[in-house]
């Protein structure tokens, strides 16, 4: 049985068959590769710069990211230690603009 003939083996545009003795083989032509499993023709030549760069930005915007997150959780925390403290203060020393109402109540009694 001549497979190629046939064209039971090898149906990739690509593909060359070449009929052996009880067999068949298949082969790709101009810097191709030929993967048996899936019957179809791969390009050799890998271009790993462009993966490489995409890698890249990823790293630099999750750093980014990062320190962006950090600063809005530097800024979030400092404004809700200031106004702990300020509470914290009011409780012991009276503050300017609550002063003046104090002692605006202090004169009515």
């Amino acid at each position: 049985v001549d497979e190629c003939e046939e064209k039971l083996a090898c149906q990739c545009p690509e593909c060359k068959c070449k009929d052996t003795w009880g067999s068949y083989e298949c082969s790709c032509g101009s810097g191709l590769l030929y993967m048996q499993e899936h019957d179809t023709c791969i390009s050799k030549d890998v271009r790993s710069e462009a993966s490489w760069g995409f890698v890249w930005m990823v790293i630099l915007g999750l750093a980014a990211t990062g320190v962006a997150g950090y600063a809005f959780y530097k800024y979030r925390i400092r404004r809700y230690m200031d106004s702990e403290i300020r509470a914290i203060m009011a409780q012991y020393m009276p503050l300017d603009s609550q002063a003046e109402v104090q002692h605006a109540s202090h004169g009515d009694v």
